[in-house]
């Protein structure tokens, strides 16, 4: 035991002599039992980490600010500082943080990075109150806070230095004097801190006045020391530092460098460890430099010294940070040390040789990279984003690092403090594996609720610049590329928006006019008593649906089918017509028109409006208007396979369908596919068919047969569709045009070639009024061997409805193809209808649209989807734009193929339509961004072949430059509606996929009564809103003062960073909003300047 404790002495005398400046006291080992961090943040969290890996209990300290920051859970024990003082002055203040520490038996105090991190005075408290400060003593802290004393050191140590000012300067002249003797680039730089704060490059005198008060000021509230230094300013540098760790005894090595080169605003955005193919010979003189250096002031703890690097592979001193940097985790990372902990050993009294620290032993390993992950808007000049995170969810796995605090849903980001989000850490065994690993790291990262500079970073790391060569600090501003970002998808949150939105202020169907339901009832015309007289349902019911086909064929005259029950209140008044309204009229109609082939009064809008609106069964529709029109034949469509729905169901459930709708008192199915697809439609002829139905196939129609310059659609297309339709047993033939394109000349060319090739098939044909070409269409028709026509009845026909029942009616008349229908009676059955359309007057398209429009020949809109277009452009407020969303649309199809237009394959056409107004795409801008842009969800479907393979297959090379997304699916659950919070808005909770989610959705009825700082108007001239969220430090002007095009207007900071809000115009200021220290959000009105 003696031998053991002389050689314990021995060695401690030995050290004693490697350093003969310190005293035997201070060389005492010291356990630390407590730590506080006078910090905030990830840098205490990543402190307390390390404290309690080693035993050691924490103490975090919190502004008033800071009550919900996770630093405060980390620790042990966490106590406020600062009480009613600004959010950053209470970590400036050092009697409270000295009081606290006293108050709870704090042995040492770690000042983390920025606030007193580097403030000798600070330092030197704790001293003084006999708290161990984790960092240099108070005198080297002051020699190397002071970027003049520390140039001085630099020089006498024989380090090369940029040309600077000898001392702080302490006023405007001096700089100029400065730039008179060096010339202009200069920069400014404060004298007691760094991280970018209080640095501005100045390139001119104009720019130099402003420049300095921007940098006194910010230095001033980073720091609480606005002193300057001046320095010229290096082109094109790269920024290189090194790693540095002393200890008591006058031990100091190097931990090798880090390149810091990728900046913006002087601030670091990207680090690497190693710096990428740095020159041998030049590393070697970089640490050799730094451990001098360090040497020579006594350095103790953890530092980092920081050089430029010239295109000539020339270094220069810049400064050393007394302190542990942001990106000490590259260097960690790369050599396996735990610089936290080393700091602690170091602070307690040990060696770095009984820590295992020596030169020789320091070995770089791979290749580390740090990402830093801002709420900052690379689109907008990185302006910072404060708000709260609604959705967080990080990149992790193999190799990746993450060192965070305030990244978790629910954090409040503050424009007080620090953009900085998370730091995420890769490694690997090179640059470029590291870059992979970070690259996907990254693109697992979800952030919604604030923005973030995720994107920009990726592209970053995407630039082969940054993978194979070198960068400077001028690379983000030379690379312009970088700032192509790829905008995020957000989806889910959008979605739960509108949810959370239509739960706190109730769905909104907005009406573009204020025109008010008429009180007047409609007056049913007179009904005879008895029975009404037979139809053609009773032949039906004796003859079947074969025997049903030949009277219809062998018919003297042309038969009509009435669409006033469905699809002209549909295109004229968006189906809102109740079965209250059809069952009042439904008597007289089956007492006077029992000599029309159909009534068309069901289908796949019926059940939409029926269950969605009107609340009403679409089912007991059907059986109340069977029992009171017995004899009429009942039409309905059936989108084949889709059934009545705008997806594809199972085989079992459409035949079920149809079984059911069969008796309930459905007659005839007109079955159809949007596309023409024949295997969609042979499932609903065969359901219809065993159902016991009369199954019409219906040829959906869109281009024109008669010009011969549009052949995609051609006249033996047609024909061919209609062969297979026949052999598959079809009873009866129709067209369906849904667009009303059908010109006379082409309904001659394709009923007449259709009546050649099939003389024992009825034919059917229904078309839309749009063009007002009607009429004329449909008697072409007839002429050229048509059965049947639709038509409506003459007050709900017309425009985007069918032609008139009474036209039609009228012209054939004593002819060949008399209907045998009275034209009194139409009066009768028109004056009804034409008193009833006024109890629906919000709803009908005449509120917006006058006429109809034969531009219908170009954008092809089928007539229901032309009403809604119109309707929705009104209600958005786009009124005088529908011809742009009509233009959208015909580009629309032509992106998709130049489709059949007919529910739903008009919908995909639609939505996109819609979807390159709201962006204000083109079609080549479309084609071109096809792979980033996120298309609607139907379109999407559309090129993954749900609704059928349309005819001459899908468009290339658009379908392969759109992601088709498979197997993404939302659950979600609405699970509460939050108390109104100060700011009008309530938490709306959801569960998606399983998760907790929540969106902070404005009361709309609420903040009606509440008051809220005005925001500027874009589309006003002279409003000067803030360009982001943050604080008023100085208003430069006052009302009634004239300003100049560019001129300063005010001063905003946020995050510690200083804006200059410049005027957008020339003119008098008529009003400022603002004063100093207003708190602005972003687009807050500023002031108003009268041109």
């Amino acid at each position: 035991m003696l031998r053991v404790m002389g050689m314990l002495l021995i060695r401690r005398v030995g050290l004693f002599c490697r350093s003969a400046h310190l005293s035997p006291q201070s060389l005492e080992y010291r356990p630390i039992k407590k730590v506080m961090v006078a910090n905030r943040g990830e840098i205490a969290i990543r402190v307390f980490r390390a404290c309690t890996e080693l035993g050691i209990r924490t103490v975090a300290v919190y502004s008033e600010q800071d009550t919900g920051q996770m630093h405060r859970q980390k620790a042990d024990e966490a106590y406020l500082i600062g009480r009613g003082l600004s959010p950053v002055a209470a970590y400036l203040h050092i009697p409270d943080i000295i009081k606290v520490a006293k108050e709870n038996s704090v042995d040492a105090i770690h000042p983390g990075y920025g606030f007193l991190s580097e403030r000798a005075d600070f330092a030197q408290a704790c001293a003084d109150a006999g708290v161990r400060f984790i960092g240099p003593s108070p005198e080297v802290v002051r020699k190397m806070g002071d970027k003049v004393e520390a140039r001085a050191l630099a020089i006498k140590a024989g380090v090369p230095v940029v040309p600077g000012t000898d001392a702080p300067i302490s006023s405007l002249q001096e700089a100029e004097d400065f730039a008179k003797t060096y010339d202009f680039p200069i920069i400014f730089k404060a004298a007691y801190g760094g991280g970018g704060r209080g640095m501005r490059v100045v390139r001119d005198y104009e720019e130099l006045e402003e420049n300095y008060q921007r940098a006194y000021s910010e230095a001033l509230a980073a720091f609480g020391n606005g002193a300057l230094f001046v320095e010229k300013f290096i082109e094109k540098p790269r920024h290189i530092e090194v790693q540095i760790l002393g200890d008591k005894y006058g031990n100091v090595i190097h931990l090798y460098e880090r390149d810091c080169s990728i900046q913006r605003r002087h601030q670091k955005v990207v680090e690497i460890a190693p710096a990428a193919q740095l020159d041998p010979h030049l590393r070697e003189r970089l640490t050799s430099d730094s451990v001098n250096l360090a040497k020579q002031v006594g350095y103790e703890n953890a530092g980092t010294v920081e050089f430029l690097v010239d295109k000539h592979g020339k270094h220069y001193f810049i400064e050393v940070n007394s302190r542990l940097q942001v990106e000490h985790t590259v260097t960690e990372e790369i050599t396996d040390v735990d610089l936290v902990h080393a700091q602690l050993r170091v602070c307690e009294g040990r060696s770095l040789p009984e820590l295992g620290l020596e030169q020789d032993k320091i070995q770089i390993n791979g290749c580390a990279i740090q990402c830093r992950v801002t709420t900052e808007d690379p689109s907008r000049g990185f302006q910072p984003d404060t708000g709260r995170i609604e959705v967080f969810r990080s990149g992790e796995g193999m190799g990746i690092r993450l060192d965070s605090a305030s990244a978790f849903q629910g954090a409040i980001i503050s424009p007080h403090y620090d953009s900085l989000l998370v730091k995420v850490i890769a490694s690997g065994k090179d640059l470029p594996t590291a870059a992979t690993k970070m690259h996907r790291a990254l693109t697992e990262f979800r952030v919604r609720g604030v923005k973030t500079n995720i994107p920009f970073l990726q592209n970053v790391l995407s630039n082969s610049q940054f993978l194979y060569a070198t960068v400077d600090t001028q690379f983000i501003d030379e690379n312009q590329k970088l700032f192509n970002l790829k905008p995020t998808q957000n989806r889910a949150q959008k979605l739960l928006h509108y949810l959370g939105h239509v739960m706190v202020n109730g769905p909104v169907t907005p009406i573009p006019v204020k025109a008010k339901s008429s009180s007047v009832d409609p007056v049913v015309p007179s009904v005879s008593l008895g029975e009404p007289p037979m139809g053609f349902r009773e032949v039906l019911l004796k003859e079947g649906p074969e025997g049903f086909a030949r009277a219809i064929r062998q018919h003297q005259g042309l038969l009509l089918m009435d669409t006033t029950f469905r699809d002209a209140h549909q295109s004229l008044l968006a189906t809102r017509v109740r079965t209250h309204d059809l069952k009042k009229i439904a008597p007289f109609v089956s007492h006077n028109f029992n000599n029309l082939f159909s009534l068309e009064n069901w289908g796949g809008a019926t059940f939409d409006v029926a269950m969605r609106f009107l609340w009403e069964c679409p089912w007991k529709r059907l059986q109340e208007l069977r029992a009171l029109i017995p004899n009429v034949p009942f039409q309905m469509l059936l989108r084949g396979a889709n059934a009545v729905g705008y997806t594809n169901y199972p085989d079992n459930a459409v035949f079920k369908f149809c079984e059911v709708a069969k008796e309930n008192g459905m007659d005839i199915f007109r079955v159809f596919d949007s596309l023409n697809y024949i295997p969609n439609m042979l499932l609903g002829m065969e359901a219809a068919g065993t159902a016991g139905g009369v199954v019409e196939a219906a040829i959906s129609y869109t281009g024109d047969v008669s010009d011969p310059m549009r052949q995609k659609y051609s006249l033996e297309y047609y024909l061919k569709l209609a062969n297979e339709l026949v052999k598959a047993g079809t009873h009866i033939l129709a067209i369906k045009d849904m667009a009303g394109l059908l010109k006379p000349e082409a309904s001659r060319l394709l009923i007449g070639a259709l009546r050649d090739r099939f003389p024992d098939v009825p034919i059917h044909v229904h078309t839309h009024d749009t063009a007002g070409a009607g009429v004329a269409a449909m008697l072409a028709c007839a002429h050229a061997g048509a059965d049947i026509v639709d038509v409506a009845v003459d007050s709900m026909a017309g425009m985007t409805s069918q032609p008139s029942m009474g036209a039609i009616v009228a012209c054939t008349k004593g002819t060949k193809l008399d209907t045998g229908v009275s034209l009194d009676r139409v009066f009768d059955y028109s004056e009804y209808w034409e008193v009833a359309r006024g109890l629906y007057a919000p709803f009908d398209c005449t509120a917006t649209m006058k006429s109809g429009n034969s531009d219908v020949y170009e954008n092809e809109i089928p007539g229901g989807q032309y009403t809604n277009l119109h309707f929705q452009a009104h209600s958005m407020g786009l009124g005088n734009k529908f011809k742009e969303v009509k233009k959208a649309y015909a580009e629309a199809n032509k992106l998709l193929g130049d489709l059949i237009k007919v529910t739903p394959s008009s919908k995909i056409v639609g939505d996109l339509a819609q979807f390159m107004v709201q962006n204000s795409l083109s079609r080549a801008e479309v084609e071109e961004r096809a792979d980033e842009l996120s298309f609607p969800l139907s379109v999407v479907e559309f090129l993954q072949g749900h609704i059928g393979i349309p005819h001459g297959g899908f468009p290339e090379p658009f379908r392969s430059k759109v992601e088709l997304e498979r197997g993404k699916t939302l659950h979600i659950k609405a699970l509460a509606l939050g108390d109104l919070n100060k700011s009008g808005q309530r938490e709306v909770f959801f569960e998606l996929n399983g998760q907790l989610r929540s969106v902070l959705v404005k009361d709309t009825a609420a903040m009606k009564e509440m008051h809220f700082h005005p925001k500027a108007l874009k589309d006003v001239r002279g409003q000067v809103g803030a360009p982001m969220p943050g604080k008023v430090v100085e208003v430069k002007v006052k009302p009634g003062q004239k300003v100049e095009k560019g001129q300063p207007l005010c001063v905003l900071s946020a995050m510690k960073m200083e804006t200059v809000v410049n005027s957008p115009i020339s003119g008098i200021i008529s009003k400022v909003h603002v004063n100093a220290d207003s708190s602005l959000e972003g687009d807050d009105l500023i002031l108003e300047i009268t041109e």
